[in-house]
């Protein structure tokens, strides 16, 4: 079982069509942004909200916000 997961990350040689390799796929700077925009926001949104709840409940602020 293993060994799929090994072979399945290991780096294959570059495709070539015609005589000429194919560049393999790279995350470009768009996808970076959406990835930011869908996990990283939402996690940041969600530990604000957890921080704010916190901080009402217990009356310590434990934010980041807080060390300034």
């Amino acid at each position: 079982m293993a060994h799929r997961w090994i072979n399945a990350l290991k780096r294959t040689q570059p495709e070539e069509v015609m005589g000429q390799r194919i560049a393999e796929p790279r995350p470009t700077l768009w996808a970076v942004l959406w990835a930011m925009v869908y996990l990283v926001l939402p996690v940041m949104a969600l530990g604000m909200c957890v921080d704010g709840l916190v901080q009402l409940v217990t009356g310590h602020c434990t934010g980041f916000w807080c060390w300034f």
